[in-house]
């Protein structure tokens, strides 16, 4: 009998503990407006998604849809700043109640953390002065391309590209960056990340975004589990691609607009 009610009172423990661990799990979007402060985890070495400015004070796409977040729920934010490698851990062990990172979607990252619709595009693309006439690909025939030998934007440049363009190969994107913004090439292919930097740094160029060559969009990392706060970040994703907003933010900081973005 004894024992019987100690195994009674242990599996009553143990329903306590799981019930605690449900609720803890999903209350992060109460914690958050309780507290009136979300903690959003964001680059600071990764231009123009996430960078600080000369004064030290975070900016970028990702810090401005932090931002917009805090602001939309009214509460304040707070910018932990990441790297790739800790940025799914912060969240995990809710240092962060959510990474805005250039996170993309796979499924090994499902099985350990939830993703929001995404907010903004991630891509390889062909860049060139505004005055350079490149509306398609074979607009490209005859011109010179800089690219770094073996990234992902030369392989899709070479699924695309005419015969007739002319390719400069480096080993590294400062070097890829470099004979472009000398006038080494005509052309630049590269990440968006890459670009925007150098566009940002050299205005004088009149660059800008020409042609896709992939995409791959970012998403916001939320907790396993977290479905209120995953709901409320959706809606104000949901709106702000609506009223325009997700376009201004992309153009302002890569170049282009969000366009067609996937829930």
């Amino acid at each position: 009998m004894k024992q019987s009610k100690r195994s009674f009172a242990l599996a009553l423990a143990a329903a306590a503990m799981f019930a605690t661990g449900i609720s803890h799990a999903q209350s992060a979007l109460d914690n958050v407006m309780k507290a009136k402060l979300i903690k959003i985890a964001v680059p600071t070495d990764y231009p123009p998604y996430g960078s600080v400015d000369k004064t030290m004070t975070p900016q970028g796409l990702d810090v401005e849809m932090a931002q917009l977040i805090a602001s939309k729920l009214g509460v304040k934010v707070e910018l932990v700043p990441v790297t790739s490698a800790n940025r799914i851990p912060y969240l995990q062990t809710r240092k962060a109640d959510l990474v805005i990172s250039t996170l993309g979607k796979n499924a090994e990252r499902e099985k350990v953390i939830d993703f929001s619709a995404a907010y903004a595009p991630f891509f390889q693309a062909v860049y060139a002065a505004k005055s350079a006439n490149i509306k398609s690909f074979a607009d490209m025939g005859g011109k010179t391309v800089a690219v770094t030998r073996g990234a992902m934007e030369d392989q899709e440049l070479a699924k695309v590209a005419p015969a007739s363009l002319e390719y400069k190969r480096f080993e590294d994107n400062n070097a890829t960056i470099a004979a472009f913004v000398a006038g080494q090439t005509q052309t630049l292919a590269t990440s968006a990340a890459v670009a925007g930097d150098m566009m940002q740094k050299n205005p004088q160029l009149g660059a800008e975004y020409k042609l896709l060559l992939k995409d791959s969009p970012c998403f916001i990392g939320i907790a396993k589990g977290e479905d209120p706060l995953k709901a409320k970040v959706n809606e104000i994703i949901a709106n702000a691609k609506k009223d325009g907003t997700l376009d201004t933010m992309a153009k302002k900081w890569l170049g282009r607009p969000a366009g067609d973005l996937p829930v």
